[in-house]
């Protein structure tokens, strides 16, 4: 194969990915209303239960200001609400609402978690093979040093 065969293949197998999450992030937006980050710290709420900014911005992998500006949005439109520790009232916890419930139920799975069932089934010379080369790619891009958590998703303009 020749190297520019193999430079093509290449560029059209990012351009998948890229357009992939892209739409996967259209598709939840338009089935659910809502980002893949809201969904993701939607779904950490059901999981943890009554829980701290702090917890939930450790499951999900974000910033404790990244959730707090989601949960602000997720609360304005009534999918969660903030109530004090019964135990330590200076504690404020999010939980979910009914609401909040009922659009979890309709989301789409997230395209992350595909990807993780399928990654987990690999071997591990198959992980540390597609690790090293996907970081020798972010490399080649200039975008080792870019903070990304990792979830599958096209930033999207808040709704």
């Amino acid at each position: 194969m020749s190297e520019t065969c193999y430079l093509n293949d290449v560029l059209v197998s990012l351009r998948r990915i890229i357009r992939a999450t892209d739409l996967h992030s259209k598709r939840m937006i338009r089935e659910c209303g809502l980002t893949t980050p809201q969904v993701m710290i939607l779904k950490a709420i059901e999981e943890l239960g009554d829980v701290t900014v702090r917890k939930i911005s450790n499951h999900v992998l974000l910033s404790q200001a990244t959730v707090t500006t989601i949960l602000n949005r997720l609360e304005q439109r009534g999918y969660i609400e903030r109530v004090r520790s019964l135990v330590d009232r200076r504690i404020v916890n999010a939980r979910l609402t009914e609401t909040g419930r009922t659009v979890l139920e309709q989301a789409p799975t997230l395209l992350h978690d595909k990807f993780i069932e399928r990654f987990e089934a690999m071997d591990g010379w198959e992980k540390t093979q597609l690790l090293s080369s996907l970081q020798r790619v972010a490399c080649m891009m200039d975008a080792e040093d870019i903070d990304a958590a990792p979830l599958l998703d096209i930033e999207t303009p808040p709704v």
